[in-house]
């Protein structure tokens, strides 16, 4: 799953990037043009919300399910969220999650083995 999560980040990092980076380089920073470039169409005003409410209950799912494992570096993937996506911020935190999991399951058996 390590390189399941790795490789999906990779892409959520690049496929929403491959379309904002050239729109990026042809308007600037014009935040006037961002906002009526996705209201211009009821598809896309659409898209946007979807992706507004996914980003808010992947955040507070990263906040409660990080806390409870106490994940390190939680904010990494609520940055990535804010800055990319869900489409980024998701898999990142399930990378994360994976790989603490996993390390807590080395730790473990290793004192397993020790107390034995």
């Amino acid at each position: 799953m390590t390189y399941f999560y790795g490789i999906l980040s990779i892409f959520g990092l690049l496929l929403p990037y491959s379309q904002f980076i050239p729109w990026l380089l042809q308007h600037g920073l014009d935040f006037k043009q961002l906002v009526t470039a996705i209201i211009s169409t009821r598809i896309g005003f659409f898209a946007w919300l979807d992706v507004l409410v996914v980003a808010s209950v992947l955040i507070g799912f990263i906040l409660s399910e990080g806390s409870r494992h106490k994940i390190p570096h939680l904010w990494l993937p609520i940055i990535a969220t804010l800055l990319v996506g869900p489409s980024f911020g998701l898999p990142l935190f399930l990378l994360f999650r994976h790989l603490h999991v996993e390390k807590i399951s080395v730790v473990a058996s290793l004192d397993d083995h020790t107390n034995e």
